[in-house]
């Protein structure tokens, strides 16, 4: 039987490695380590000895003719091929696992074969070098791999696969996409489409991409699949709207905020939500019988606070509720980490997301007329001169008495013109046990006193975004009847209930979350504020409001300190800081220290922020929608508020946002407050894009 070559010479069939794949060749000549060799391929070529796989012969007289040669190399071809074939490489790999930590491929061989010749061996020598993932090639030996490399290294070949397939499938389908024009596309017309395994991963792919464009380590994919086509900032959400993955106008600011809408997202928690409302309905605490009225929108299902207010002589004595789904509440539990997560409530034009499963917000806590709820009561009492003095602070349930909408309390709030002063209570059932005029009165020298001690308040009338059905949804602003007194009690009384809070809680030494802006304001800034450039002059002096552990004055409020504590059912620090409360009042005890608040407060912090962009940035895409739907039909009254450079900020108060125009185009007088009709040009609501288009002063008001 032919022998392997030790030292190939003239005659003699080699192998050598040519574009990741061994070839056969037949030695022609020899000369100092370096061969002239005729490969399988009809092709002369020369190479070093050193190239050559340890796996050399038969040999054979070194005076063949080519034809001869090229038929003897056929030959083998055929044969090494053939035996490959029927080779197990996993089963040798098992069998070799435990004996030997590396050998040649002759050793290999001999497993199959008796006494194997150069044919087998090479053939042995190929299977092995081709199986990467379970054999390591050290020239002249092989390694077999450990069972945990060969995992870690199926893993990442099964990685390169899909990962090539992707790009290559990826590429013509997403420029064919991104070609086929503007809105959804009928995929099943385009010449390149995914299959059942690069779909899912192509679509995995966008929407990682739109919830965060920034991650690092899945950026050179998407280099590769998005290759010809325009650089977009939102080029992964435009090829998801049209591919129909994503509906359109897509809320791409929840996914980057990690939060979910709807209420699947509460579903694993309904038996700690069960809990919960047995463990209300087993609470034992006395009802206060006073009459307390909720005052919210008439669309509001999960009211967190309520209040009454009578005369006492000149001062007005108040009892703020708020609702306390705290008192059975665990931060560690998964609804509670949930939540910690979820961290506020979001109202948009689309609806409603609830921090709390809706169960909780909309029934099992929330202070619904004539039923009987945990709630955390604030007594205060105010002086004539606005000055709020807390003379109470307990937990227990409360029966509201009425829920009202804004609308009705601003009826009894402007209807009734006496003064607390001289308003005798109409102590009769319902709506008429709260005394109205000390309410009017209240309000009015709360806002005074914060107005004095440096309070900023704007007023300005946002109008309500209301989405007409449909897949392309028109957009319409409306600007729904002010009510100012319902309003402003409503606001007072929270901001106040806040400041006592905090005040009481510096007293006990309770550790809480304040809400802080300790910024230098102008003074001439306090007031109330309702025009345009007014409003956008004393904004420009505020500082951000951070949430600190410390508490520090809230300027723009005008008080010295303030916790939130008013919105429970919406919003995590309030949930936070009234469980401190309860936990204090009915144990002694807070139920988290200082440290493990500041440990918290970053987390918090973060979420707050991140969920918070998807409420400030959305109601202006539906805005820009709205002037794009209407951009040819209408003129915009935009009012200047600045400038800066070669560009001027001007307000529209119809829309309550902010636009840029060039200062050429305003005419030579520019001014604040001036009015301008204008009309614009490209809208871009995806890309916060606006250009106003033209501009002409209007006329003053005589």
């Amino acid at each position: 039987m032919a022998r392997l070559v030790r030292y190939p010479g003239p005659g003699c069939v080699v192998e050598f490695m040519q574009g990741n794949q061994p070839q056969l060749a037949y030695v022609v000549e020899e000369q100092s380590g370096r061969l002239r060799v005729l490969t399988q391929n009809r092709r002369e070529a020369k190479l070093p000895a050193s190239r050559l796989l340890p796996w050399s012969g038969p040999a054979y007289p070194a005076n063949l003719s080519r034809a001869d040669t090229e038929r003897l190399l056929d030959s083998h071809v055929a044969k090494r091929r053939e035996l490959a074939a029927g080779i197990d490489v996993l089963e040798l790999w098992s069998m070799a696992q435990g004996e030997v930590e590396q050998a040649k491929a002759e050793w290999f061989a001999e497993l199959l074969w008796a006494d194997p010749d150069p044919d087998q061996v090479a053939a042995m020598g190929r299977v092995l070098l081709d199986c990467k993932t379970h054999f390591k090639f050290h020239p002249p030996e092989f390694i077999p791999y450990s069972a945990e490399t060969v995992e870690s290294r199926l893993v990442e070949q099964e990685e390169t696969r899909i990962r090539e397939k992707l790009v290559g499938v990826g590429q013509a389908f997403l420029k064919e996409l991104w070609q086929s024009g503007n809105g959804p596309v009928d995929v099943d017309k385009l010449r390149a489409k995914p299959d059942a395994e690069t779909a899912p991963l192509l679509a995995a792919m966008l929407k990682a991409r739109i919830a965060d464009p920034d991650d690092k380590e899945p950026d050179l994919l998407w280099r590769e699949l998005r290759r010809g086509l325009p650089e977009h900032p939102y080029l992964a959400l435009l090829l998801a709207e049209r591919w129909g993955i994503v509906p359109p106008h897509y809320n791409y600011l929840l996914d980057r905020a990690g939060y979910v809408t709807g209420e699947s997202w509460a579903e694993p928690y309904a038996d700690e939500v069960a809990q919960l409302r047995r463990r209300r309905d087993e609470l034992d605490a006395a009802i206060d019988p006073r009459p307390f009225v909720s005052i919210d929108a008439a669309t509001t299902t999960d009211i967190d606070d309520a209040f009454v207010a009578e005369c006492d002589g000149e001062a007005i004595r108040v009892s703020v509720a708020f609702a306390c789904p705290a008192v059975h509440w665990d931060f560690s539990s998964p609804l509670g980490r949930a939540v910690l997560d979820r961290a506020t409530s979001l109202y948009l034009p689309e609806g409603t997301s609830h921090m709390l499963p809706r169960e909780l917000a909309d029934d099992i806590y929330s202070l619904r007329q004539g039923e009987p709820r945990p709630a955390l009561i604030l007594d205060l009492r105010v002086d004539a001169g606005g000055e709020p003095t807390l003379t109470g602070l307990s937990f227990g349930r409360i029966t509201v008495a009425a829920n009202i909408t804004y609308y009705q309390a601003e009826e009894r709030l402007s209807a009734d013109s006496a003064s607390c002063a001289d308003m005798a209570a109409d102590t009769s059932t319902g709506l008429d046990r709260l005394d109205w005029a000390a309410s009017r009165d209240l309000a009015s020298r709360l806002r005074e006193r914060r107005i004095r001690n440096g309070a900023v308040i704007i007023e300005r009338q946002e109008p309500e975004i209301v989405l007409d059905d449909g897949d392309t949804p028109q957009v319409r602003l409306e600007v729904k009847e002010p009510t100012p007194a319902a309003q402003l009690l409503v606001s007072e009384l929270m901001i106040v209930a806040n400041e006592l809070c905090a005040r009481w809680a510096m007293e006990q030494g309770v550790p809480l979350y304040f809400r802080t802006q300790d910024a230098v304001l102008p003074k001439d800034a306090a007031g109330v504020w309702t025009e345009p450039e007014d409003v956008y002059r004393v904004v420009k002096h505020f500082g951000p409001t951070l949430l600190e552990i410390q508490p520090k004055p809230h300027k723009g409020l005008g008080v010295p300190a303030y916790c939130p504590v008013t919105s429970p059912l919406r919003r995590i620090t309030d949930l936070i800081n009234v469980a401190q409360i309860q936990r204090v009042l009915t144990t002694g005890q807070p139920m988290f220290s200082r440290d493990e608040l500041e440990s918290m407060q970053p987390s918090v912090s973060a979420r707050l922020e991140a969920v918070g962009k998807v409420q400030r940035f959305r109601p202006r895409y539906w805005k820009m929608l709205h002037l794009l739907q209407n951009r040819k039909a209408s003129t915009w009254t935009g009012v200047a508020v600045d400038e800066c450079g070669g560009l001027v900020t001007l307000a529209l108060p119809d829309a309550q946002i902010f636009v840029r125009a060039p200062r050429d185009m305003l005419g030579e007088k520019l001014y604040p407050g001036q009015r301008f009709a204008l009309r614009f040009g490209k809208i871009d609501p995806l890309c916060n894009e606006i250009r106003v288009a033209e501009a002409h002063e209007e006329e003053a008001d005589v």
